[in-house]
């Protein structure tokens, strides 16, 4: 049933990820600016993250498995007005419905985990679930390139739309939630949305929150959005050739999760790995701001792709820093966080990338050199803002 739970995740990351291969098409029939691209890949995370808490509150008091099959029907109606559209606002509507279709997608998958599972069994699970869905990203490199070459970025909508028709499908056919979760005691929505609101006001969920709305997002940055263009503009990559390095940089990525998920150190060395590893991909990000041979900036590319596996340590951290009663909206308000960050990472660097080719500076030194330091930013506020408990 998790794998099949994953199918809706692995869809959701297709989804996230067209803007990297679609872009230049893209502003080439609609005229856009890399703002209007930046819109337009944040808009599904604006929706995906916006939706979180909704999406928390009825796993906790519908289950798994109704929550996802009222939900997801969104995301294909999305794609196929996506397909459709006739002008960027359209277009950015049919994003904002993917958004709200696939918000539960992956909070599905850790709440699922968190019921039925062993309690150290959570990060090496999760990681292998993250790798497995994060296949959904290999449709958004090479044959979505392909694809767009020999037909157009439509036709790109309409596949997926198909694909999430079949993962639906799917869903229905063979998820039945185990009696634990069926019979878990019903609160009211009143008193669900309290208890929600009631985690922002926990001492450390500051800090949680301020990691969890960059990590991701700098990663999604690059591979859902400026690593195509950076390759075609600022080394003169064909979109097949930059596809083709998005593919490879999501088959490493892909491996990244299970093995830091089997890496998990626990709870008491946990949140050192978390600052170490944020800092080496605000590293990473701040030298891939130099505009420095082509073979360079893939290799980077791929090592960010590697390292960002650790993002999965996250999610353990989350669940044992809330009680067990509240893990789906503890889980749903990191997700938000995460998703926000980043609708808000693409939106704030395709405005900085804008207004870099104003004034004359290569747009991709701008913004990579922005995503390193909102990296850092985020984990020192992490690391000096009040800490949960110490769990042993």
């Amino acid at each position: 049933m998790l794998v099949v739970l994953s199918t809706g995740f692995a869809l959701s990351q297709a989804f996230r990820t067209v803007a990297a291969i679609m872009a230049a098409p893209l502003a080439t029939e609609f005229r856009l600016s890399p703002q209007n691209l930046g819109l337009f890949a944040g808009a599904f995370h604006f929706a995906f993250g916006a939706m979180q808490l909704f999406m928390g509150i009825g796993i906790d008091l519908h289950g798994v498995r109704r929550t996802v099959l009222v939900a997801f029907p969104l995301a294909i109606g999305g794609a196929v007005l996506s397909a459709l559209a006739p002008s960027f606002g359209v277009l950015v509507a049919g994003q904002v419905l993917i958004g709200i279709g696939c918000a539960p997608a992956f909070l599905v998958c850790t709440v699922f985990i968190a019921r039925h599972f062993a309690p150290e069994r959570f990060a090496a699970v999760s990681g292998a679930i993250l790798g497995l869905g994060s296949c959904g990203m290999l449709v958004t490199g090479t044959p979505l390139a392909w694809l767009i070459e020999a037909s157009s970025w439509r036709m790109g909508f309409w596949v997926l739309a198909a694909a999430a028709l079949a993962a639906w499908g799917a869903i229905a056919a063979f998820v039945h939630e185990p009696p634990m979760a069926a019979t878990a005691p019903r609160e009211s929505l009143g008193r669900a949305v309290r208890t929600f609101a009631g985690l922002l006001l926990v001492r450390h969920t500051l800090g949680i929150v301020a990691l969890g709305l960059v990590t991701y997002a700098s990663f999604v940055a690059l591979r859902g959005l400026w690593l195509g263009p950076m390759l075609m503009q600022r080394h003169g990559f064909s979109l097949v050739a930059s596809g083709n390095v998005a593919l490879l940089m999501t088959l490493i990525a892909i491996a990244g999760p299970p093995l830091f998920g089997r890496l998990d150190p626990g709870p008491e060395r946990r949140r050192r790995w978390l600052v170490g590893f944020t800092v080496a991909c605000a590293a990473l990000f701040a030298v891939l701001a130099f505009d420095a041979h082509a073979g360079v900036d893939i290799a980077l590319a791929l090592a960010i792709g590697l390292l960002s596996g650790y993002m999965v340590l996250q999610y353990p951290d989350v669940k044992n820093a809330y009680p067990v009663a509240v893990t789906g909206r503890a889980m749903a308000l990191f997700t938000m966080a995460m998703f926000l960050g980043v609708a808000l990472m693409q939106w704030v660097t395709g405005a900085i990338a804008t207004a870099a080719q104003a004034r004359g500076i290569e747009p991709f030194q701008a913004v990579f050199g922005a995503i390193a330091l909102m990296l850092a930013g985020g984990a020192l506020a992490y690391r000096l803002l009040p800490q949960p408990p110490r769990q042993g």
